[in-house]
């Protein structure tokens, strides 16, 4: 009997580049160290053509037993309709050839033989009183009926008896028939055999045939996964391509998604961009810090270096004139580095903390505070009447840095003017004066960090960081700042906030309790 499918060995993946080797370098190179086993892409071809492999061996095994079962049935059919072709011409009890009844067993047996076709691989024997007497004339791989092992077995049984006989041409299925006739001694057997295993070869050919077709099946798997895998994993060597290209000074690598298709690959190449985006913004964030604290820092420690370097100890009036100097300049460098941490701040998440906010009493309040900059002819315009999602404080440092920046443009007795409205889900907060104004040149660089504009006179010795923080404020917020102004018609700040309205507030919610309205990280933490 032929044994089943033989599962040829997965091929094995080249040998790895020894580590104390340098890397190979050009197209041989880069594929060596894709074809090792290290290599991810090989893996996944190893892996796919395993499974590839593994399907193939079990839909071979499984197709092969199917069709021997199919033919085994096969076969058992076939002796069975035998057996019954082989009662009725006993039964009949007369010779179809001439006509009269039997005469003897061996008339009977003979005329069984002589009248059924034997299939292909398929045997009629005779056998009278334990002898072989006649066979079929289909040829078969070997001759039972010189066989004394399979005569011994089957000439003489006395009932019908199924079995299995290994002859020398493999196994033989066969069914064996007692035959008897009133008046005659004798005793004969019908035997109906079957060789099993050249039965079975097409059930062999087929499985074989699977095989060739599945190794070129296998073949052309590796190809595709080689492929496929080479797509796939493009994302992965894009990533560590810039990664490598990242330096200290160079953080401008990303990687190409626009002509990826929408899988988790592109997803960690989109989530590696997004993270270089943040180290870039901290890195240029740091150095932006450095640079603006050493350029600022600079002019009062030079200042107060060269006024210590002529002073004047035996003069009480110089010791005097230059302490009240240096302490005026520590005093700014105070507040210089005190805003530039602000802002480095304002990049942070937690820079703002909203909470619920009435704009109109907030509004009310911050006109009440910034009465005190200086003599103004300070109004209030209007108040948006809403309860909105915003952080109080920063909101109020905003509009009083704008305040401030109004009293240093205009005289004693201008107008400023603060108020807030709600516009097309919008929250405007304005501070509008009556100063020089702004020229159309300056109104964008007014926003940079210690810039100044070029019109009209300004009072007080600012840093020039104060609208820099109301745009952190305002883009915290998700928001921006406009700016309207014509030279010698003064100039209207205005903060552009999403109206984000306020969950309702808890009725139990002690009103008189400053904290009660503050998330629980402020509470912990303190106001800023």
């Amino acid at each position: 009997m032929t044994t089943g499918p033989v599962t040829p060995p997965m091929p094995t993946a080249s040998a790895t580049v020894p580590a104390d080797q340098p890397t190979p370098v050009g197209w041989r190179g880069r594929v060596r160290s894709r074809l090792a086993p290290r290599a991810a892409r090989t893996r996944i071809i190893g892996w796919v053509l395993l499974m590839v492999l593994m399907a193939l061996a079990v839909v071979t095994l499984v197709t092969w037993q199917l069709l021997v079962r199919a033919t085994d049935d096969r076969m058992d059919v076939a002796l069975r309709a035998e057996v019954g072709e082989f009662r009725r011409i006993i039964e009949g009890d007369v010779d179809p050839r001439s006509g009269e009844p039997f005469a003897s067993v061996a008339d009977v047996l003979q005329t069984m033989i002589t009248y059924n076709l034997a299939r292909p691989n398929e045997k009629f024997l005779g056998y009278v009183d334990g002898g072989y007497r006649f066979q079929s004339r289909i040829e078969a791989p070997v001759l039972l009926s010189e066989d004394a092992a399979f005569t011994a077995l089957v000439g003489s049984v006395e009932e019908t008896t199924w079995g299995r006989y290994a002859s020398g041409a493999g196994e033989v299925r066969y069914l064996a028939v007692p035959v008897t006739l009133e008046g005659d001694p004798s005793r004969g057997v019908a035997v109906v055999a079957y060789f099993a295993d050249q039965e079975r070869q097409a059930a062999d050919d087929t499985a074989t045939l699977m095989l060739g077709v599945g190794a070129v099946t296998l073949l052309l798997a590796a190809a595709g996964a080689w492929v496929v895998a080479g797509r796939v994993l493009a994302p992965v060597r894009a990533v560590a391509g810039t990664a490598q290209g990242i330096t200290e000074t160079d953080l401008s690598g990303r990687i190409r998604v626009d002509d990826r298709p929408p899988d988790e690959l592109t997803d960690l190449a989109v989530a590696v961009n997004a993270m270089l985006d943040r180290v870039e913004s901290g890195v240029a964030a740091q150095r932006r810090f450095l640079d603006d604290a050493g350029h600022e820092l600079r002019t009062p420690i030079t200042i107060v270096r060269g006024h210590l370097d002529v002073l004047d100890p035996t003069d009480p009036d110089d010791v005097r004139q230059t302490v009240a100097l240096v302490d005026d300049e520590l005093e700014r460098m105070n507040r210089i580095v005190s805003e530039l941490l602000l802002l480095a701040r304002a990049e942070q998440p937690e820079f703002v903390r909203p909470q619920p906010v009435d704009v109109a009493e907030l509004t009310t309040e911050v006109l009440g505070k910034v009465r005190r900059l200086g003599d103004r002819d300070w109004q209030l315009a209007g108040t948006a009447r809403a309860d909105l999602l915003l952080d109080p404080q920063r909101l109020t440092q905003a509009l009083v840095a704008l305040a401030d920046n109004a009293v240093r443009y205009t005289e004693p007795g201008d107008r400023v003017v603060v108020g807030s409205r709600l516009t097309g889900g919008e929250l405007l907060v304005w501070v509008e004066d009556t100063g020089p104004g702004i020229a159309e040149a300056d109104q964008a660089r007014v926003f940079e960090r210690f810039a100044r504009g070029s019109s009209g006179a300004r009072r007080g010795d600012g840093a020039g960081l104060g609208l820099s923080i109301v745009r952190a404020i305002a883009a915290a917020h998700g928001g921006r700042v406009e700016l309207d102004s014509r030279p010698g018609e003064g100039a209207t700040f205005t903060l552009v906030l999403p109206a984000r309205p306020a969950p309702p507030r808890d009725a139990d919610t002690d009103a008189s309790d400053p904290l009660a309205t503050l998330p629980p990280a402020a509470v912990e933490g303190g106001a800023r």
